[in-house]
C-alpha cells in the first residue's frame, strides 16, 4: 500500500508523494467536451496509452521543455493502485485504490501528432507532475464528483468536474485489469477536460517561466514552473 509519505529517493524530487510505479496508464479523450474540442468522436471503450516513470516530478518541480517543442498542459485526476488487481469487477474496483493525486499530463503535441501514437510525445523527462500529496481513498468517497481546474499564469484554462468523465475510475480499473494485472503503486491518469492549449484560437503553448496549477476538489493544488532547455 502506498502512503502519502513514500518517495523515490533517486528522483531528485524529495516531495514526490509516491514510489516508483511499474506502470503508468493514461486514458485519452475521456471527457466528452475534450473529444468535441478535438473534433473527434467520443470513444466507446477506454482509449489507453502509456506514460513512462521518467516523467514524474512533484509539486514545485520544474517542467523541462526542450527548445522548439510545442508543449501543452492537461489537468487530470491520478489514481494510485493499492493492491494487486486482476480481473476485478466495476463494483469492487475502488477497493483496490490506495489514493488520489492531482496530475498534469504534459504533452509534446508535435511529437504526439507526428508519431501517430502518443507514447513518445507524452514521455519526455518531467512531463508528469503529480501531487501535492497522496490523498487516501477513504477521504474521497466519490471520485466522480470532484471539481477539476487548471490555471496558466493565474488565468483559468480548464474548469470541469470528474462527473463529466465518459469512463469513471471504477470502469477504468476494471477494464485495465482484465488484461494487465495492476500492481501496488501503479498510476492511472484518467483523462483531461476541455480547455487544453492546442485547441484554443490562437493555440497556447507552455513557455519559459510559465506557472501551471492543477486543482482538484478535496485533493489540493499542484503547481509547477516551466523551464525551456536546450
Amino acid at each position: 500500500m502506498m502512503t502519502p509519505n513514500s518517495s523515490i529517493e533517486s528522483s531528485g524530487e524529495p516531495d514526490l508523494p509516491i514510489g516508483a510505479p511499474s506502470k503508468m496508464i493514461c486514458v485519452g479523450l475521456n471527457y466528452r467536451d475534450h473529444a468535441t474540442e478535438a473534433g473527434l468522436e467520443a470513444p466507446t471503450m477506454p482509449l489507453l496509452f502509456a506514460k513512462w516513470p521518467n516523467t514524474l516530478i512533484g509539486h514545485g518541480g520544474e517542467i523541462h521543455v526542450p527548445e522548439g517543442v510545442r508543449t501543452d498542459f492537461e489537468a487530470e485526476l491520478a489514481v494510485v493502485i493499492g493492491r494487486r488487481a486482476r480481473k476485478v469487477t466495476v463494483d469492487e474496483a475502488l477497493d483496490y485504490v490506495a489514493g488520489y493525486l492531482c496530475a498534469n499530463d504534459v504533452s509534446a503535441r508535435d511529437l504526439q501528432f507526428d508519431d501517430g501514437q502518443w507514447v513518445r510525445g507524452k514521455s519526455l523527462d518531467t512531463f508528469c507532475p503529480i501531487g501535492p500529496t497522496l490523498v487516501p481513498r477513504d477521504q474521497i468517497p466519490d471520485p466522480q464528483n470532484l471539481g477539476i481546474k487548471l490555471w496558466l499564469n493565474g488565468v483559468l484554462m480548464q474548469d470541469s468536474s470528474t462527473a463529466q468523465m465518459i469512463f469513471g475510475v471504477a470502469d477504468i480499473i476494471s477494464y485495465v485489469s482484465q488484461t494487465a494485472t495492476l500492481e501496488p503503486g501503479d498510476v492511472i491518469l484518467t483523462g483531461t477536460p476541455a480547455g487544453v492549449g492546442i485547441f484554443r484560437n490562437p493555440p497556447v503553448g507552455l513557455k519559459e517561466g510559465d506557472e501551471v496549477t492543477v486543482e482538484i476538489e478535496r485533493i489540493g493544488k499542484l503547481t509547477n514552473r516551466v523551464r525551456v532547455t536546450n
